[in-house]
């Protein structure tokens, strides 16, 4: 099972950006999908999750600006991030969760510029 994300880049702060997560090959209705973010010299944590009937949560430091919503139907995750800020610059990982199975993304690098 392959996990492709896309849309990160170079963004000034106050800027926004939409990563997307593609899963084809997986049955995605079944699967918790989360997006995490890891950042220079940092450990990789939790930024947003949406389980299989659209619940959500979100890191406090994101409350407010980011948004994860998923597409069953195409299978699926995006995360909007709006105001920008240079501490959210990471690379950001998308995972599907199923039980005990896990699958993750390749990355995409999101930079913030002050």
């Amino acid at each position: 099972v392959q996990l492709v994300e896309s849309g990160g880049g170079l963004v000034q702060a106050g800027g926004s950006l939409r990563l997307s997560c593609a899963a084809p090959g997986l049955t995605f209705g079944h699967y918790a999908m989360a997006w995490y973010r890891q950042p220079p010299g940092k450990e990789r944590d939790l930024v947003a999750s949406i389980s299989r009937d659209g619940s959500t949560k979100y890191a406090d430091a994101v409350k407010g600006r980011f948004t994860i919503s998923r597409d069953n139907a195409k299978r699926v995750v995006y995360l909007q991030m709006n105001s920008l800020k240079p501490e959210d610059t990471a690379i950001y990982y998308c995972k599907a969760e199923l039980w005990n199975t896990q699958y993750w993304g390749q990355g995409t690098q999101v930079t913030v510029s002050s």
